[in-house]
């Protein structure tokens, strides 16, 4: 992979200051095509169609665990152009926390205003556990549904009331660009009022200290995990957390364990529609 020239330093104040900081013409247009070639080869395999609910999407197609899938997706979490932020917000021991596309179709509405840590219950503000980043595969524009933001969110005492609606920006950039913003940024997808996709890539990240002392899930084999109680398997980490965390392409990762478990239900799925 060729080493991209980035000012990593411009980039880390930008984030500390509002949130948020966009990289452009951080992506090849050849590692570009390549990554649209397998997605839309995936969607189909995969037969991927909308959630059919307010935070995924009505219009919206998403595919999640896309290292399980295709060796391209590889060079996505190591790029040279987005790493060294990423390490710069957390540090080099951050980890993959999900590698998933969302393509917003024509007609999608808006995604209610979130930030992505606010399902954790730590007092805010606070230093940042989640940096997450957003690759353009395509240009982002308000008209398309670029990802709405709130500057300076980050800095804020609490997290947004979702469904309430507030006041953004449209994060615009050109295809091959890339936003990485603090887990506590206020934002949410755009809306899509073209006749065409909005492909991104949501590459994100957590520190590496959100993890088990011991790597119970390795470190156990699965017969052994088998015979456990069912609150054993959860303190394992055979559970989902507030109903997202540690899922496996939105199921409980339970189900590795013997199959027919009742499979708890995604937030996304749960949440009041707005």
């Amino acid at each position: 992979m060729t080493p991209v020239a980035i000012d990593t330093e411009t980039h880390l104040a930008h984030i500390e200051l509002d949130g948020y900081t966009i990289v452009e013409d951080a992506i090849e247009s050849s590692l570009i095509e390549e990554l649209i070639a397998s997605l839309g080869s995936l969607e189909k395999k995969l037969e991927t169609a909308p959630a059919m609910n307010a935070f995924e999407g009505y219009n919206t197609l998403r595919v999640y665990n896309l290292l399980a899938h295709d060796p391209i997706w590889q060079q996505v979490p190591v790029h040279p152009a987005v790493l060294p932020i990423v390490e710069g917000v957390l540090d080099t021991g951050c980890l993959v926390s999900s590698l998933s596309s969302i393509r917003i179709q024509p007609d999608e509405t808006p995604q209610p205003i979130h930030a992505d840590d606010q399902l954790t219950g730590l007092g805010k503000p606070h230093a940042p556990t989640v940096c997450n980043s957003m690759w353009a595969l395509t240009d982002f524009t308000e008209t398309n549904g670029a990802t709405r933001i709130i500057p300076g969110s980050h800095l804020r005492d609490h997290s947004p009331d979702y469904g309430q609606p507030y006041d953004s920006i449209p994060a615009e950039m050109p295809k091959g660009s890339v936003l990485i913003w603090h887990g506590s940024l206020w934002h949410g997808g755009g809306s899509n009022a073209t006749n065409g996709d909005r492909i991104g890539i949501a590459m994100n990240y957590c520190a590496g200290f959100i993890r088990q002392q011991e790597n119970q899930q390795l470190g156990i084999p699965i017969d052994v995990a088998r015979t456990f109680s069912p609150r054993l398997r959860e303190l394992v980490g055979y559970g989902v957390y507030n109903m997202i965390m540690g899922h496996i392409n939105k199921h409980n990762p339970v189900e590795l364990l013997d199959g027919g478990e009742l499979v708890a239900p995604m937030i996304w799925d749960e949440i009041a529609e707005p």
